[in-house]
């Protein structure tokens, strides 16, 4: 059974157009390299070669992962505001003993965005999320065995 991705509509969009790019303009610009590489003669000393060759291994990777992804992707709503926290849900928490709040994205990390932090739905941190709502405590165990005490601030 494959893995199911559950992506925001503009997750899916960026990733669309990511993928869009790297299959058409990607592969001509490395197609490109290459044969400008191949021109310079002996390629088993050829370093452009070689680091074209590289990077279009890379890039093919990236054009399969993001294919599997997109196959496998469901479209998620957020929800509204100060509704309870689901996938795709920005999440304001506090940590116990902390001053400051941090805000929190529960979902996929190619949902990554203006820096904020990805929380996996999977995670400790993920489930015990799940369902809270603005004012609710949570508790989860790390990974490394302690426990964590955060309070939801906002939930958009």
């Amino acid at each position: 059974m494959p893995d199911v991705h559950h992506l925001s509509q503009d997750a899916h969009d960026r990733l669309s157009a990511e993928l869009r790019d790297l299959a058409t303009r990607g592969r001509i610009e490395i197609a490109e390299k290459i044969e400008a590489a191949r021109k310079l003669g002996d390629l088993s000393e050829n370093g452009d070669y070689h680091a074209a060759k590289e990077t279009q291994g890379l890039m093919e990777e990236r054009i399969m992962h993001l294919s599997r992804i997109l196959t496998d992707a469901v479209i998620i709503d957020a929800g509204t505001e100060d509704a309870s926290v689901a996938l795709g849900s920005t999440v304001t928490v506090l940590y116990d003993g902390d001053d400051e709040p941090e805000r929190l994205l529960l979902g996929s990390v190619e949902e990554r965005a203006d820096g904020m932090v990805i929380v996996s739905p999977g995670s400790p941190m993920g489930k015990a999320l799940l369902g809270a709502g603005a004012g609710d405590h949570v508790e989860f165990e790390t990974p490394g065995g302690t426990t964590e005490k955060v309070t939801v601030v906002e939930v958009t």
